[in-house]
């Protein structure tokens, strides 16, 4: 986003900045099930998680997903279908359920955080060289992701071709989509999103994305 474009103000309530949050780590699950079956993601919905993943000091709130709400269009949707009004991919949600349960662990772990902030350090170096998803930056982010997350006990498995998941930057670019995830997770977490919020909070979940459409 350059630096002329005006940001769109969306609605500031404790509900919709959890919505927001919680609709980039849907977003991120459902890229990562995208990547895994057909080898492409959108454009705008991957450089939005990645430019959020990479940017650990936002100016503001807003400036976290690139100002507008439709840069998280793809998690929103996947909300409705959370929030039962459509039908959900059980995939996609276990993917952004299992990244909900890993920043958790990773939240008691002092000394994985202080290494992933270490590893994101050296990525946003590396993307003020080469640009953001540069392959050397996405390969930055998938080793951080192998390298700290994934040695939990609870790992999260993708489903998808498994020739096309061994081609050439695939593990890679998955990884950094759940690492992306894992980013909008602590985000949702610091919003005051909690996990049985979602169970008994359905209708507060419905006004909050009605109020991005």
């Amino acid at each position: 986003m350059s630096p002329t474009t005006p940001i769109h103000r969306a609605p500031d309530s404790p509900s919709a900045r959890q919505t927001l949050a919680l609709a980039g780590v849907f977003q991120a699950a459902s890229l990562v099930d995208e990547l895994a079956r057909t080898g492409q993601v959108d454009t705008r919905a991957w450089e939005t998680l990645i430019n959020a993943t990479l940017d650990t000091n936002p100016a503001s709130f807003e400036a976290i997903y690139g100002g507008h709400p439709n840069n998280l269009r793809r998690g929103l949707e996947t909300l409705e279908a959370l929030s039962g009004r459509k039908q959900a991919n059980p995939v996609v949600l276990r993917y952004g359920f299992s990244m909900l349960m890993l920043m958790n662990k990773l939240r008691s772990d002092t000394a994985m955080m202080d290494a992933l902030g270490e590893k994101l350090a050296h990525a946003q170096h590396q993307a003020e060289h080469f640009g953001p998803t540069h392959e050397n930056v996405i390969a930055s982010l998938g080793e951080a992701y192998q390298q700290t997350l994934s040695t939990f006990k609870t790992r999260i498995v993708v489903q998808g071709d498994p020739t096309l998941l061994q081609t050439r930057m695939m593990p890679e670019r998955v990884r950094a989509c759940l690492m992306s995830g894992i980013r909008f997770a602590l985000l949702w977490h610091q919003q005051g999103g909690r996990r049985w919020k979602l169970v008994f909070q359905r209708k507060a979940l419905r006004r909050a994305l009605d109020s991005f459409n």
